[in-house]
């Protein structure tokens, strides 16, 4: 079983950075990390920024100019760097695989994100 840990969760500051890790169990050619998902209480896991396998990176609007995904495929881990983060960047951020072998979605267990003002 493939499993992703996400890391780097916690409470930050408005206006402040936070640099969030995902780690597969599994290498590359097991399990493709697409990036980092968001959700709210009461509302739908939404994408915050990923990079498909194709190489396309997307950000979701409210993001854009502010965080970076970035991968280091040696480690098979996916990193989100959040800048000037304000309140509505809180949240549970969980990150999303494909297990290549099964074509499975995989997430991680999330790791909480909380902005105060």
């Amino acid at each position: 079983q493939v499993q992703l840990v996400e890391s780097g969760g916690g409470l930050v500051q408005a206006g402040g950075s936070l640099r969030l890790s995902c780690a597969a169990s599994a290498t590359v050619f097991r399990a493709y990390v697409r990036g980092w998902y968001r959700q709210v209480a009461g509302k739908y896991r939404e994408l915050v920024a990923i990079t498909e396998r194709g190489a396309t990176t997307r950000y979701a609007d409210s993001v854009k100019g502010r965080f970076t995904v970035s991968r280091d495929n040696a480690k098979n881990t996916v990193y989100l760097q959040m800048d000037n983060v304000g309140p509505g960047d809180t949240g549970i951020y969980f990150c999303g695989a494909v297990d290549l072998r099964t074509n499975v979605d995989i997430w991680g267990q999330g790791t909480q994100v909380t902005v105060f003002s």
